[in-house]
Order: structure tokens, then C-alpha cells, then sequence
């Protein structure tokens, strides 16, 4: 098989769940436990490991995550025998994994991801050829159940971190992570974090909570460029007239020549595209700007607004942590438990990414990414996940731990040809209708739906 010999039991797996066995053999490559400790010991600072190791944790997490147990508790319930340490054990050690362990866990692994998408010839054609782009949104963690002794007394709703994520639009994964333990945290105060990480030829798209004066010329100054939405309050001078360039799916599309000015009297040069919109956005607004300092073809009004426009990527991966996987436990309120169990779903999102980068290098991008739905993907993953952890032995997944980059690559290519893609069939819904208002009667709280039902067929 691709040059990859598995055993027989896979046989079954292979004909009735392809999915499931691509996504066990690619964890079992780049999440091994191996891998996972060695990187809690390079890593963790305070934290360290007795009979607890951190793969463990991680095993028990990544099975909430995915849907295959209900909690955290249920995952400890069922791997008993394996762990020789008490839940309570279990939840201290949660509760301890430092946040600079678990940004390294999305940093790392999304590197190797990165290395085997590009290897199957996956990857979304390039928004800006020449370029790497990245976009960046923030992400606060939802409140949490009032467990812990001093939020008992609070009835606000507790929150147990936040995280600015990097999304690689081109490889549809989770590259870099900068956690933050305070729930109330501007995201602006992480923005640092991320210059240090930031290289030339970069091309980082954001919206307007992120346009900073500090932020802009940090990226300048490393070489790398911006397309961000102007924020009301950045101040700017103009340089050159505005003047109307084209039009794009969504407006008419306007530039304009501006200065920047830091608290260091620093000058910087931007251009300013603003597009008068078609239909106002959510806020009502009618018109948006966006700054960048990109130059020559990459710079054209029109080209700047297309790259804002897919922005929306980096909201569908938020919406399809929280609905196609567990990313947000509402039982873990310590902020280190809270975030390790984010990090983890950015892992298993990207597991997912690199099983959609297989079936578009098979059956071709633009039918992938209009027919194949994450949901379906991950339901199949976490159905199977049990059965096929009892089918096939922890010896057997040896087969994929020595793999190179290309042998891994070339047997997942091989498996995504037997995936039955109709099993995973995206089913979008139409407009909303709009609904009709609400009678309210203090007097009758509840009404009785098979009476409603009745009425109806009567046509009343």
C-alpha cells in the first residue's frame, strides 16, 4: 500500500473508514509519545514530570476534543488501568500545563503538518504569490461552570484565557498560537509576542482590533507587511489625493497615499484602500479602510481588498473548533487546563486539515473545498475511534513511526482514492427566512405542540 505495509486487521478499517485510519496513522507519526515528552521536557519550566507523563494528558484530552469521551473524567474513567495516578492527580497536572508548553505543541506540530501538505501538493493556491501570508484573529475562551472555590461567589460568567491564532490560509491550518491566561486581556497586549515571531516577505492580515501604530511599524521594521483594517482612532495624515481604482465582488474600490506617525516621530508610508460596499457590513458600516504597506502588482487597490476579504477563513476555523470539536470544556476553569485543552483542538483541527490536503491533492481543490465538510470528517474520526483502538493494537500503528515525510505523504494520497466523499457532503442552508414576531402570554408559559401541528393541518 503506497509502499507501506499495513497488517491485515487494517484491511477492514481501511475499506469501511479510510478517514479513521488516516487520521490515527498521522498521529501516531507526528504526536507519538516520544515526541510529545520530548517536547514537554524541552519546554516546561516549573512543571515537571513523575508518573504522569505528558502524552498521557494529552491522550486523555485529545479523546475530549474529538468527541470520543464526554469529559475529561470519562477519558480517565476508561484508560484507568494505563494511568496509575488518581483523577485528582489528573486535573493537578492539567491544571499546571504552562502556556508556553502548550503554544509549542501548535508551533511544532503545525511545522510538520505544514512538511506533509506541501509534500502531497495540497496546500490552497497562493492568495499573494512571493509572499507568505498570514492572518491573525483573536480568540477569548467562553466562560466556564463556577467550580473553582472563589468563583462560587460571582455570578459574572468566569473567563479562563484568550489566544491570538495564526492561520496559514494557503495550508488551511493553525501555525503559531500565543496563549494568554487573562480572560480580560486586551488582545492588542499579546501583539508583541507576535513581532518576535514575525518574518520578512510575511504578509499579515488582520482586522482592525490589531491596527496599532506599534504593531504596523514593528512589521515594517522586520521587513514583513501588513493589509490590515484601519482602526478609527489610529491617526493619520494624508499624502496624495484618494481616487477611485476598480471594483471588486463586494464595492467600489478607492486608495490614497498616507503618513504614519509613531511616539518616536518615526514616518511611515502607507497606502489606504477603502471600499464602498454593496451591502453594510454586520455593524452597518458602509464603507471600510485598510492600511498596507505592500508595493508594485501586490499593492493594487482592488488585489488589497481581495486579500481583506478572505479574512473570513481564519473565522471559519473558530466557528469549526467550537462546533466540529470540543475546544471550549466548560468544566476546565483553571486558565492553563483551559488553554492546553484549545491548543489541543488547534491540533486536531489541523489533523483534519492535513486529511482535507489529501482528498484535494486526489480529487482536486475547488471540489474539496465546495462538497467535503469538517463536521462530517471529525464525526467519522470520533465514531470510530473506539472501535478501532480495540481492533488494532498500539503495536501495529509502529508501522507509521518510522515514515519519512514522503512515505507518509504518498500512503495518505493513496488512502484519500478510497475515501467515499458523499459520506462527507457539505449541506448548506439558504437564506434564513425571517421570523414572524412572538406572542407572549404571562398567563400560558407553555403551549403544546402537537395542538400547534393540528391546528396547522386544519389550517387554522
Amino acid at each position: 500500500m503506497a509502499g507501506v505495509a499495513l497488517g491485515a486487521v487494517f484491511q477492514r478499517f481501511v475499506e469501511k473508514s479510510p478517514i479513521a485510519v488516516m487520521a490515527g496513522g498521522l498521529v501516531e507519526k507526528l504526536l507519538s509519545p516520544e515526541r510529545l515528552n520530548a517536547l514537554f521536557e524541552r519546554k516546561a519550566i516549573d512543571q515537571y514530570t513523575r508518573e504522569l507523563l505528558f502524552s498521557t494528558m494529552f491522550d486523555l484530552m485529545s479523546a475530549v476534543v474529538m468527541g470520543a469521551r464526554r469529559s475529561v473524567h470519562a477519558a480517565y474513567q476508561a484508560s484507568r488501568e494505563e494511568i496509575s495516578v488518581s483523577i485528582a492527580s489528573v486535573y493537578n497536572k492539567l491544571d499546571g500545563i504552562e502556556t508556553g508548553v502548550s503554544a509549542a505543541l501548535v508551533r511544532e506540530t503545525g511545522g510538520e503538518v505544514a512538511a506533509v501538505i506541501e509534500e502531497m501538493g495540497g496546500q490552497i493556491p497562493a492568495l499573494l504569490p512571493g509572499y507568505r501570508v498570514k492572518m491573525l484573529d483573536g480568540n477569548a475562551i467562553a466562560a466556564t461552570e463556577h467550580r473553582i472555590r472563589e468563583l462560587r461567589s460571582h455570578s459574572a460568567g468566569p473567563l479562563p484565557g484568550k489566544s491570538l491564532v495564526v492561520l496559514d490560509p494557503q495550508l488551511r491550518a493553525a501555525i503559531d498560537v500565543f496563549p494568554c491566561e487573562d480572560g480580560h486581556a486586551q488582545e492588542r497586549s499579546l501583539l508583541g509576542a507576535v513581532l518576535e515571531r514575525s518574518a520578512p516577505r510575511d504578509v499579515w492580515i488582520a482586522d482592525r482590533n490589531f491596527c496599532t501604530l506599534g504593531f504596523v511599524f514593528g512589521l515594517a521594521q522586520r521587513g514583513a507587511y501588513f493589509v490590515i483594517r484601519q482602526h478609527g482612532q489610529m491617526p493619520w495624515e494624508t499624502v496624495g489625493p484618494r481616487r477611485r481604482v476598480g471594483r471588486s465582488e463586494t464595492g467600489t474600490v478607492y486608495e490614497q497615499k498616507i503618513r504614519l506617525v509613531n511616539e518616536e516621530g518615526q514616518v511611515l508610508l502607507v497606502r489606504r484602500v477603502s471600499l464602498q460596499l454593496k451591502t453594510p457590513t454586520r455593524d452597518g458600516d458602509r464603507e471600510i479602510s485598510i492600511v498596507t504597506n505592500l508595493s508594485g502588482r501586490a499593492a493594487h487597490g482592488t488585489r488589497v481588498a481581495d486579500l481583506y476579504r478572505h479574512r473570513w477563513t481564519i473565522e471559519n476555523v473558530f466557528r469549526e473548533l467550537t462546533q466540529d470539536l470540543s475546544s471550549e470544556i466548560n468544566t476546565l476553569g483553571y486558565p492553563k487546563a483551559a488553554l492546553f485543552a484549545f491548543a489541543v483542538a488547534l491540533v486536531a483541527y489541523n489533523v483534519l486539515a492535513v486529511l482535507k490536503a489529501a482528498l484535494r491533492a486526489v480529487h482536486g481543490v475547488e471540489r474539496i473545498e465546495r462538497e467535503v465538510s469538517g463536521y462530517y470528517l471529525a464525526d467519522e474520526i470520533s465514531g470510530t475511534y473506539r472501535g478501532m483502538a480495540i481492533a488494532i493494537e498500539s503495536k501495529e500503528w509502529a508501522v507509521f513511526h518510522g515514515l519519512t515525510v514522503a512515505q507518509l505523504a504518498a500512503l495518505l494520497t493513496h488512502l484519500a482514492t478510497k475515501v467515499r466523499l458523499s459520506a462527507f457532503q457539505k449541506h448548506p442552508r439558504g437564506p434564513k427566512r425571517p421570523q414572524p414576531p412572538r406572542r407572549s402570554d404571562p398567563h400560558t408559559p407553555h403551549v403544546s405542540t402537537a395542538r400547534l401541528l393540528a391546528s396547522r393541518k386544519r389550517g387554522k
